[in-house]
């Protein structure tokens, strides 16, 4: 079985979607690790109530980006982690750190993927005005937002839609899309090719 590590900076609600599905069995990995850098983040007190173990590993504690890194790298080889989960960890990884994970690290972002890339994605589609957006799951390469796209799905906004039920339009779509994908990825189904996924 794979163990993987969820990295999170917030809330936790796909840690949360992803633990519950390895809880019932439809993913099956090892949840083996939660990555944390903010110590307020209610992410934590999810872990903890779900044994899960955790690293809090603050940016502030260390001189540099590359030492900060190699702590969490050190944390991950403790555990054997075959995948890294981005769950809302609101920290661009380094290039020295995604090509020792190179297509080991996936990451979900709530628009389809080019457009509205960064960190107010379902806030930056609404205002734009598209009838559709929706949540992309890809690996993570060395630019933000972009790498080789896992899964996409595609969610309508309707007239009614204010940014809040578009949110939560979203969500439900991030918590069944992300352990799909992970699922994908520990039964060996993904075949990288160039920037494209291929499932096979």
């Amino acid at each position: 079985m794979k163990n993987i590590a969820v990295f999170a900076s917030g809330r936790g609600t796909n840690f949360d979607a992803i633990a519950k599905a390895v809880k019932n069995s439809s993913l099956k990995v090892n949840l083996a690790l939660l990555v944390c850098d903010k110590p307020k983040a209610p992410v934590l007190a999810k872990a903890k109530k779900a044994g899960i173990s955790l690293a809090l590993i603050e940016r502030k504690s260390f001189n540099s980006k590359k030492d900060f890194e190699n702590k969490i790298i050190q944390c991950l080889k403790e555990k054997k982690i075959d995948l890294i989960v981005l769950a809302g960890f609101m920290r661009v990884l380094s290039p020295y750190f995604v090509k020792k994970y190179r297509n080991r690290i996936i990451n979900i972002h709530p628009s389809l993927l080019p457009s509205f890339k960064g960190e107010h994605g379902i806030a930056d589609a609404f205002t734009y005005g598209v009838k559709v957006t929706g949540v992309t799951v890809h690996f993570v390469d060395e630019q933000m937002d972009h790498g080789p796209i896992i899964l996409q799905k595609e969610i309508q906004i309707n007239k009614k839609d204010t940014l809040t039920s578009l949110e939560a339009k979203i969500h439900r779509v991030e918590h069944k899309l992300f352990p799909e994908a992970i699922g994908l990825f520990v039964k060996d189904k993904l075949k990288v090719e160039g920037r494209r996924v291929k499932v096979v």
